[in-house]
């Protein structure tokens, strides 16, 4: 039985070092990321269940993925495999102010982006799981990959699963436009929306005065269960102010904001949605320990390299306990 399963692209990322701009490194810091990936791998460390569905080459990248997806704990018995294809590649270039860090995507006919509905059993794979993730990502990859994650979300509404979805809009793969019409249909099969007032309002033209009046629009209008925003302040591009809000049944719930240095931002929207997933599925009826676990570890995640986050449970406990410290532990 897994916890969650979740569906979309892996990727290859590849960063200059010490702050270099791609036209002048000699190097790259190689990792793997990938929106749902992320997600597994959190929800993994903190104790759930979890299997990854994507579709990879099959040569040394590809398998590369699925060695790195292994090392989190994360099944991969469901991954499909290519002959032909290729993995997709992102370039991430840190900024300093006043120069914003910056991602350039090669990701073009990615193995994913050509997947088609029938090509994973989804009903097999949903009578032995309990929830479902995926995110906005996925369907702008293209019309095949559209296809099959409504497919896929049919079975899960069939199977009963919970079905969770972060907006994730990607201005650099389709227009708001294009979002909206292919996102709005998806949405009669999600129980938790996760997103940001941002992409909220460059997707569904949903505004509010507050971040509040947004959260309990979106769920009054397409009835979510729960809606949960993250709420990011930077100072600086190297320090933030970070936390989120969630609504469920008419309430609000707020957590502490945490005061960040960062050391790789990307990943920590996907870690906010393991940590808050993983509370969630142990407990469903304490959203204020999902919504706490989430922040905590999300914050902690700006905090290491890379997409993946790579804290274990009781760390993220002590950062709940508020047991955050800039001394050494020794």
């Amino acid at each position: 039985m897994f916890d969650l399963v979740t569906f979309g692209e892996a990727m290859l990322r590849l960063s200059p070092p010490h702050f270099q701009r791609l036209e002048q490194t000699t190097s790259f810091d190689a990792y793997i990321g990938g929106a749902e990936l992320n997600v597994a791998a959190t929800a993994t460390r903190l104790g759930l269940s979890t299997t990854y569905i994507t579709c990879l080459p099959r040569n040394p990248l590809g398998r590369m993925v699925r060695n790195k997806t292994r090392e989190q704990g994360i099944d991969t018995s469901y991954i499909i495999w290519s002959d032909e294809d290729r993995l997709g590649i992102y370039f991430l270039e840190f900024g300093a102010l006043p120069r914003p860090s910056t991602v350039f995507y090669d990701r073009a006919n990615s193995a994913v982006s050509k997947i088609q509905p029938g090509m994973v059993d989804w009903a097999n794979l949903f009578s032995e799981a309990r929830a479902f993730h995926l995110t906005g990502i996925t369907p702008a990859l293209s019309s095949s990959a559209a296809e099959t994650t409504r497919e896929a979300l049919s079975q899960a509404r069939k199977a009963n699963l919970l079905v969770s979805f972060d907006l994730n809009y990607r201005a650099r793969l389709w227009s708001t436009e294009q979002a909206k019409n292919t996102l709005t249909p998806l949405m009669e099969y999600i129980d938790i929306l996760f997103t940001t007032e941002e992409d909220t309002a460059r997707v569904f033209q949903i505004e509010g005065k507050d971040y509040k009046e947004v959260a309990l629009k979106l769920a009054e209008h397409f009835n979510f269960k729960v809606v949960a925003i993250t709420l990011r302040e930077n100072i600086s591009v190297w320090r933030n102010y970070w936390t989120a809000i969630v609504y469920h049944q008419g309430k609000f719930y707020e957590d502490r904001k945490y005061d960040v240095e960062i050391v790789d931002r990307l990943g920590a929207g996907d870690s906010f949605v393991g940590g808050f997933l993983y509370g969630y599925l142990t407990n469903k009826e304490d959203i204020e320990r999902a919504l706490k676990y989430g922040t905590a570890v999300s914050a902690l995640k700006h905090s290491n390299p890379g997409d993946l986050n790579w804290f274990a449970p009781e760390e993220v406990e002590k950062l709940i306990a508020g047991g955050a410290s800039i001394r050494i532990t020794r």
